[in-house]
């Protein structure tokens, strides 16, 4: 059974040396959740991304995974949560030397005792799954870059996660690509109940699929808001409407 809070932040700080980028984080990402960051340029969101990942870590706080102190645990526990996220990353991350049906099967090569027999239809499985059967023998460079994202997505699910998560997911691609990107986010987390936690600035994929937030303030570095953003439009933080609705409402 799954954890009915698999990640909750407690009185975060983070901050590059005497530099604080964001204090006093303080919210809970729920099982089914597609939970996004959100902020203007300079608000922290990614730096807040790294330290959920296992890149950075805070500078007071703690970061809790299904109760766990993912920063204050021994280093072999801190590898076992860290493969239980799945990452994707802004620019994909996909090896460019290694065709897809190898970049996805490294993870699971590396931290799994699987035979090369079931890695290859696992493998199979999750291009199918981001709509990319067919296409194992290809080189991250033969591909679009909507298609860049579907194999990075695949390859952050290759060892099926508790959590995802996603950084700028829709970044460089064209409206109809974010659109069919969104649609796959939504039907990964029906499919297969992954909780998942993004970061974006897109309005429509704000709107559109996510039903939990954190809105990060560049101005006074803390967190001003919380909730569905879609009930935010209308009842948040006078700063999280003009943001969501790019000064309209």
């Amino acid at each position: 059974m799954k954890a009915k809070h698999p990640l909750k932040i407690q009185n975060l700080t983070i901050a590059y040396g005497e530099k604080v980028i964001q204090r006093d984080l303080n919210f809970t990402v729920n099982t089914g959740d597609i939970f996004v960051i959100i902020g203007g340029n300079g608000s922290g969101k990614s730096t807040l991304m790294r330290s959920l990942v296992g890149l950075q870590p805070p500078t007071q706080g703690t970061v809790l995974y299904e109760g766990l102190d993912f920063w204050n645990v021994d280093h072999a526990e801190h590898e076992r949560i860290k493969r239980r996220l799945g990452v994707m990353f802004q620019g994909g991350a996909l090896w460019s030397s290694l065709t897809l049906a190898e970049n996805l099967a490294l993870p699971l090569n590396q931290y799994t005792d699987l035979s090369p027999g079931l890695v290859d239809e696992i493998v199979s499985l999750k291009l199918a799954l981001v709509g990319l059967a067919g296409y194992g023998d290809f080189y991250p460079a033969e591909l679009s870059g909507g298609m860049k994202k579907r194999a990075s997505l695949a390859r952050a699910m290759a060892l099926d996660p508790d959590i995802l998560l996603i950084d700028e997911p829709s970044a460089g691609l064209d409206p109809l690509n974010a659109r069919h990107l969104d649609n796959l986010i939504l039907e990964l987390r029906e499919s297969l109940g992954t909780t998942i936690v993004l970061v974006t600035h897109e309005l429509p994929s704000i709107l559109g699929i996510c039903n939990n937030s954190v809105f990060l303030d560049a101005e006074t570095r803390t967190m001003i808001d919380s909730g569905n953003p879609k009930e935010a439009v209308h009842s948040g933080d006078p700063k999280v409407r003009t943001f969501l609705t790019r000064g309209e409402a």
